[in-house]
C-alpha cells in the first residue's frame, strides 16, 4: 500500500494545506527565501539549522524505488526533528514545477526533491500560509504521523 493510498488527496483539509503550501513556496522563492536541492539544504541546516521554519520533501511514485533518495530524506527528517522544524512530504512534482516556474529556458534543473524555507532572524517575516502549514504538521504530530503528507494537485 504506497503513501497516497493511505491518505487520500481529495479531502478539503488537505487541499487547504497544499494551497498554502503553495502560497508559502511561492512566497519564499520571491523573498529569496527558499533554498533548493537535496545537498543544498543539508549544507544550509549543517550551518544554519536556526532559520529553518519548513523541510518540504518531494517525491512521486517514480522515485519510491530511488535508494539513495531515500536514505537522503531519511537523515534529511532525523536532523528536522531533532532541531523542530516542521517538515512535509508533497507529492505532484509536475506542479511543484510549474510554482516555481520550472524549467526555464537552457538552464539546467534544479533537484526540487528537497525545499527549505528559512525565516529571517527577526519576527518581520510571519505568513498566514506558513502558519495553516505549521498547524497542519502540529496536528498530525499529535496523531504519530511525524511526516505529514500533502498532494500537490495539478491545475
Amino acid at each position: 500500500m504506497t503513501l497516497e493510498e493511505l491518505v487520500p488527496c481529495d479531502s478539503s483539509k488537505m487541499q487547504a494545506v497544499s494551497e498554502a503550501v503553495e502560497r508559502v513556496l511561492v512566497a519564499a522563492q520571491r523573498q529569496d527565501r527558499l533554498t533548493v536541492g537535496v545537498y543544498e539544504s543539508a549544507k544550509l541546516m549543517n550551518v544554519d539549522p536556526d532559520s529553518v521554519v519548513l523541510c518540504v520533501l518531494a517525491t512521486d511514485e517514480e522515485d519510491e524505488g530511488d535508494i539513495a533518495l531515500q536514505i537522503h530524506f531519511t537523515l534529511i527528517q532525523a536532523f528536522c526533528c531533532d532541531n523542530d522544524i516542521h517538515i512535509l512530504r508533497v507529492s505532484g512534482m509536475q506542479r511543484l514545477a510549474a510554482i516555481l516556474g520550472e524549467p526555464e529556458p537552457e538552464a539546467e534543473p534544479r533537484d526540487l526533491h528537497c525545499l527549505l524555507v528559512t525565516n529571517p532572524h527577526t519576527d518581520a517575516w510571519k505568513s498566514q500560509g506558513l502558519a495553516e502549514v505549521a498547524s497542519y504538521c502540529a496536528e498530525s504530530r499529535d496523531r504519530n504521523q511525524w511526516v505529514p503528507y500533502v498532494c500537490l494537485q495539478e491545475r
